[in-house]
Order: C-alpha cells, then structure tokens, then sequence
C-alpha cells in the first residue's frame, strides 16, 4: 500500500524506494553534483560562493540550528538529496539521532503524513549508517 501511495502521489522514480541504499543514492547524488558545477560554473559561484557563505555561518543562529532548519525545510519539501545532504551536514556538526528524529517531527507537524513519507529517507540514511536500528 505504501508504495503504490507514493507511486499516485507522484514521486515517480527519484524517490529511494524499499530496497535502494541511500548511501550508494548519496554518493551517486555527489558525483552528479559535481558535473553539474561544472555545466554550470557561473551560477557555482555565486550560489556556493557569496549566497552559502552568507548563510551557513555562525551569527543569531549558530550553524546547527541552521543546519537543522534546512533539514526541516528538506523534509517538508520532499527534496531527497537535500534531506541527505543536511542529515550528514547536521552529524558533522555534533547533531544526535534523537535531534535530527525531533527536527522531522517538527516537518512532519507542519506537513502530515506526506511530510512523514519523506522523513523515510532520512530514517533510511540513518539506519545505513548504523545509527539506528
């Protein structure tokens, strides 16, 4: 039933499906990235250069906090590759299993159960790293 609700709702084939490594998916997303970049090289730079820089530092929030908003905005929003991205971003920070599972549940307040469907992804990246079980 599961899968046949996120086949009618659209997710079609980029979403991780039971069975996908979210951790092959991650390492498969970083190289394409990169050959994006470089497609791309003019709008590299001022995204990942002054737009990045000017958010993701220290300053009212530290870089957690923000680290974590973005991880909630990934989840509500259904963009894996972000949801993968902020969930390794917010563990290199010092993040917890148990903040990064309150961070979805504030995603999930705000969107329901499609929100729910999406911290799936997130649930599946931490159980490949063996974070959870």
């Amino acid at each position: 039933m599961f899968v046949v609700f996120l086949f009618v709702s659209g997710f079609g084939e980029g979403f991780l499906k039971v069975g996908d490594s979210a951790l092959q998916y991650e390492e498969k997303m970083w190289r394409l990235f990169e050959l994006t970049k470089k497609q791309m090289p003019e709008l590299t730079d001022a995204y990942y250069g002054k737009v990045k820089k000017a958010v993701y530092k220290d300053g009212a929030l530290n870089l957690k906090t923000k680290r974590f908003l973005s991880l909630a905005i990934a989840v509500q929003s259904g963009c894996k590759d972000c949801m993968i991205s902020q969930t390794e971003k917010a563990l290199s920070l010092g993040a917890t299993v148990e903040e990064i599972f309150e961070v979805c549940s504030v995603a999930v307040s705000m969107g329901g159960t499609l929100a729910w469907s999406q911290a799936l992804v997130v649930a599946q990246y931490l159980a490949e790293k063996d974070l959870i079980s």
